[in-house]
Order: C-alpha cells, then structure tokens, then sequence
C-alpha cells in the first residue's frame, strides 16, 4: 500500500526545489542593486546637506577695508 521513496524521487525533488529558489534569487538581484543603490545616493545627498548645513552655520567672515 505504501510506495517506497527512493533516493532519486528525494535527490529529483531536491533539485526541483533548489533551481526555485535559484530563479528567484536570480529576479530578486536586479532589484536589490537598484534599492542599494539609490538608498547610497540618498545617504550621500543627505550629508552633502547636513555638511553644508554645518558650514554656513561655522564659517568665518572676513572683512577687508580699503583705507
């Protein structure tokens, strides 16, 4: 009544099972390295910003008089 699992029906599913989630980790990429992407230039932008920020805030003013 029982049939008898072999160790090809395991090492056949196995393999059905890995080229899955191969193909999705393949799909995932493309869009990974665009949300990195954009989230370094928003990291760069941002303390590009806070950078000048600071810089006005501490910059010195020289003034230079003609007599």
């Amino acid at each position: 009544m029982s049939a008898a699992i072999s160790r090809d029906d395991i090492e056949a599913k196995f393999r059905e099972l890995q080229g899955e989630v191969d193909d999705t980790v393949e799909s995932s990429m493309g869009m990974l390295f665009i949300a990195g992407v954009a989230g370094a230039l928003g990291l760069l932008i941002l303390a590009f910003l806070l950078g000048r920020k600071k810089g006005k805030k501490h910059a010195t003013v020289v003034e230079i008089r003609r007599v």
